[in-house]
Formats: C-alpha cells, sequence, structure tokens
C-alpha cells in the first residue's frame, strides 16, 4: 500500500534584509566589459533568466558598453549566444523583448568624453522614467577597475539610486587589494559598492546558514569536540585551455581558495549572527577570518598538471611562459584560533584538470569511543555544491541478516530527487537580484577582504619569490601523488566500504 508523501512543515526564514532603497520601478543596467567572456556567459544569461521570470523592474532598460565597434545586430547576437533555450512556448518571444530593451554603445575606458557619450545615451533612454536608477555592473579585468568605477561616477551619476558591482579579482594581494578598494572609495562610497564573489548566490552555500543554525541536532555537534577534519574541495576536469596568460598571473590560490573557498569556510565556521541583515552576518564572517593565522609553507601541497592520455600539460599551453612554477593544485590547511575551532584542520584544496567537477564541503568527525566496535568507519557530513547539490550523511547501520555487523550507509537528500518542483537559480541571477533589491548579504565586504589577504598574502609571496616547483600529476587524475599522504597527516580517515 502505498501512502501520500506528507509536504513538510516549512518554517519562516526572516529576510536577509529588508532595503529601504530597493529598486522597483525602473532601472538601466550598463554592462562594462560586454563584449567579453563573463557578459557574455555569466551576467547577460543571468539578466535573461531575470527577466523572463519577471523578476527585474518594469521600465528596465540594459545598455552594453566596450571597446569593440558592432552593430546593434552583432551585439544582440553575443549577449544572447549563451543563453540556454528550453521548450518553454514563450522563449522565443521572452527572448526577443529582451533584445528590444538591450542597446549597445561603444567606448574607451579611460577618457571622459566616452562616458559623457554614454551619459547622454543613458538620459536619452531615461527620459520616460520618473526616477533614473542606475546599476554599474564591471565585467571587467581589474587594470580598469578604478578609471571605469572613477568616470561612471564623474559622467553617468544619475539623480536616483546608484549602485556599482565590482568582480573579482580584487587586487593580488594584501597591498593591492587595499590600493584598490581606496582608490574604488574616491568614486564610490562602501553603501554603493557590491563586491560580487558568485560562490555566494549558490543555493548550497546559502543553505549553510539553515543547516546549522535551524537544526539543534547539526548545531551541537559542530565543534572541535566532534569533528575531527573538514575539506572543501574545488575540482575542475579541464586545463586552463589557451588562457594560461591570465591564470599564470594569479594562479590557483588566488583564482579559487583565497575567495571562493575561503567564504564557504568563513559562513562554515563562524558564530551565530544575531539577525539575517547584511551586517551582522558579515560582521561573524570577519571575526572568524580575522582568528585564521597566515598559511603555512609546510601546510601546503602545490601541483602543476603535465600532459597525460592525449591531453595537453599546462606548460604545452602557448599562452604560458615554459619555465611557469604556477601552480594548478592547491591544497592548503588553515587553522582558526578560537574557542569553537582550535586544533581543527581546514583542508582547502582546489585544482584543474582533475578527474572530475565536483565542489563540496566534507566534514568529517571524530572516531567512536572504543570497546564494543573496532576498525568502524567515521561520520561524515558532505554538503555537495556542486553538480547536484546535495547534503549527504554517512551514519553506520547493523548489516541486515543473522550477523552483528556495523555497516557505513547515507542518509542522502539529494535536491533533485526531492525537491522536484523546485528550480535553483542561477547563482548570478540572486546577486543581481540583491543587488536590485540593496541587500549586501552575500557580497564581500572590505575588512572581509583585508581579512582574506592577511590569511593568504604571505603563503602567495613565498610561492612568487622563491618560485618553489609543484608536484606534476597527470591531466584527469585526482592531484599530486602525495595528496593522500598530505591530507592523512591531518587525521582524516578514508571511509571503509
Amino acid at each position: 500500500m502505498t501512502h501520500p508523501v506528507q509536504r513538510p512543515r516549512s518554517g519562516t526564514i526572516p529576510s536577509m534584509e529588508v532595503a529601504t532603497d530597493a529598486i522597483k520601478d525602473s532601472a538601466t543596467f550598463i554592462v562594462f566589459g560586454a563584449s567579453g567572456d563573463l557578459a557574455k556567459k555569466k551576467t547577460f544569461p543571468a539578466l535573461f533568466g531575470l527577466y523572463r521570470k519577471d523578476l527585474l523592474p518594469r521600465g528596465v532598460h540594459i545598455v552594453g558598453y566596450a571597446r569593440t565597434k558592432m552593430d546593434t545586430e552583432e551585439y544582440h547576437r553575443r549577449i544572447t549566444q549563451y543563453i540556454k533555450r528550453d521548450n518553454d512556448p514563450s522563449f522565443d518571444f521572452k527572448l526577443e523583448e529582451f533584445k528590444n530593451l538591450s542597446s549597445y554603445v561603444s567606448g574607451g575606458y579611460e577618457d571622459s568624453e566616452s562616458f559623457r557619450r554614454l551619459n547622454a545615451r543613458l538620459e536619452e533612454i531615461e527620459e520616460g522614467y520618473g526616477t533614473s536608477n542606475r546599476i554599474f555592473y564591471l565585467a571587467l579585468p581589474p587594470s580598469v577597475f578604478v578609471p571605469v568605477a572613477k568616470h561612471a561616477s564623474q559622467e553617468c551619476y544619475s539623480r536616483g539610486i546608484n549602485r556599482i558591482i565590482v568582480e573579482k579579482p580584487f587586487g593580488k594581494d594584501f597591498q593591492t587589494c587595499r590600493e584598490l578598494l581606496n582608490d574604488l572609495k574616491k568614486y564610490w562610497t562602501e553603501e554603493e559598492t557590491y563586491r560580487i564573489d558568485h560562490y555566494l548566490g549558490k543555493e548550497m552555500v546559502k543553505n549553510l546558514l539553515v543547516l546549522r543554525f535551524a537544526n539543534v541536532a547539526m548545531n551541537a555537534a559542530w565543534d572541535k569536540n566532534s569533528i575531527s577534519n573538514v575539506q572543501i574541495t574545488f575540482k575542475e576536469p579541464f586545463g586552463t585551455e589557451g588562457r594560461g596568460g591570465y591564470f599564470d598571473e594569479f594562479g590557483i590560490i588566488r583564482d579559487v581558495q583565497q575567495n571562493h573557498l575561503l567564504q564557504v569556510l568563513s559562513i562554515l565556521t563562524m558564530e551565530r549572527p544575531v539577525s539575517f541583515s547584511s551586517e551582522d552576518i558579515r560582521d561573524e564572517k570577519v571575526k572568524v577570518l580575522r582568528a585564521i593565522p597566515p598559511v603555512k609553507a609546510e601546510d601546503t601541497l602545490l601541483g602543476q598538471y603535465v600532459a597525460f592520455n592525449g591531453k595537453p600539460g599546462y606548460l604545452d599551453d602557448d599562452t604560458v611562459p615554459k619555465d611557469s612554477k604556477c601552480p594548478t593544485f592547491s591544497a592548503s590547511v588553515l587553522w582558526i584560533n578560537n574557542p569553537r575551532w582550535e586544533g581543527v584542520p581546514f583542508i582547502l584544496k582546489a585544482g584543474k584538470a582533475l578527474n572530475e567537477a565536483k565542489v563540496e564541503v566534507r566534514i568529517q568527525f571524530k572516531d567512536v569511543t572504543q570497546g564494543i566496535f573496532a576498525d568502524i568507519s567515521r561520520n561524515e557530513l558532505v554538503v555537495r555544491i556542486q553538480p547536484e547539490e546535495a547534503v549527504y550523511l554517512k551514519l553506520n547501520a547493523k548489516s541486515p541478516g543473522y550477523a552483528f555487523r556495523a555497516i557505513p550507509t547515507e542518509m542522502d537528500l539529494t535536491y533533485k530527487r526531492r525537491f522536484t518542483d523546485s528550480a535553483i537559480p542561477e547563482a548570478y541571477e540572486v546577486l543581481i537580484l540583491d543587488a536590485l533589491k540593496g541587500d549586501h548579504s552575500n557580497f564581500v565586504r572590505d575588512d572581509e577582504l583585508d581579512a582574506a589577504w592577511k590569511i593568504f598574502t604571505p603563503i602567495l609571496h613565498w610561492i612568487d619569490g622563491e618560485r618553489p616547483k609543484p608536484d606534476s600529476y597527470p591531466y584527469g587524475s585526482r592531484g599530486p601523488e602525495r595528496l593522500d599522504a598530505f591530507i592523512e597527516q591531518y587525521g582524516y580517515k578514508r571511509t571503509q566500504e
């Protein structure tokens, strides 16, 4: 006999932030770097996703801006080429509407005259609006952040609400980050600035707050008394693919660990905020980051992928210097010097050209008290951020049958099976919508950046100065051969299957 599935009782979570200056009636999005990969692959598809869900203001217009000269037809082709088609009957109609509210302006990034021409176009578009609210999105390399921010403020600042969204990287170390922040603050206030790290818009990263603080059973075991070690892993199955010149300037630590993975760690380990307001959340994140001392060389394993099975190595990329020691893989161990986490190793692993695409958090609990059990698997809580969002808990249970034997099993919450009627929004859609609402909760505050760079700047300067030779690992492998031994020395025990 089958029984109907009972819907769980849902709890009400207060809005992260009730913004008094939410943009509701009209908005103009100005996307700088409109001809680049980031805008084409992320920004414009996210804006279209919000538009077709009717989540953008009614009076909305999107203006692409870049140096590249192109006509309207070419511009529309570029901004829609990465939008995924689906079977919705209204798709084509909505796409045409989206094109019609999108226009393009070509100009330089460092001269006032170009921005005055842009402003004239914006005023022409906004002529029928009651107010002119503008969001400036910098999908640009950091070398032009400051001139664009300066000219946008001086030549294109409207009488309504003005906001600027800045993409990473925010500098290359503590000093360059400080300089960048100070330069931007000459033209834009902290309240107007939204520093985007798209991992903060991912569903499972946002869900960490609920898992931790809305579940007594979970939160009770969330400290050094129960947890042995934590791994936060980022794996990409492809290499630099001809973009090594850009990557070689930054390396895997700057590209992934110092920002994405450290943001996940801060949410995972922070104390409970007094409210869901943006400042209360970010206050707690900063507190825990400040308790982390700089990463040490002896707590770091570096790797660089080499050719294997027909796939090219990192140094085979024509855009990479042939003597490059740039790490494409890093495992870094962080320690948190506070009463909750003292002595627990947090192992941040990130790499390119590995065996799979995966981002996950793996929390391994301590051994059960010895005596009646011997050589029994540890409990693990795994939060898979991508792909196929999931939360599962590895437990021990009695094997069915006459024998009294414990075996590892899983309590599995895979989202696509449990939430069949729910669509998980793209991270960029979530964050652009937050910027419209005036909600800073999922954006990076300036003192967060300070604290994050202080953790990684010494090890980055050591890598840049000493140029240690990274361990080689084959394209498509799990990483350097020493990886398992490296992790095990921090207490990780592989689950017995």
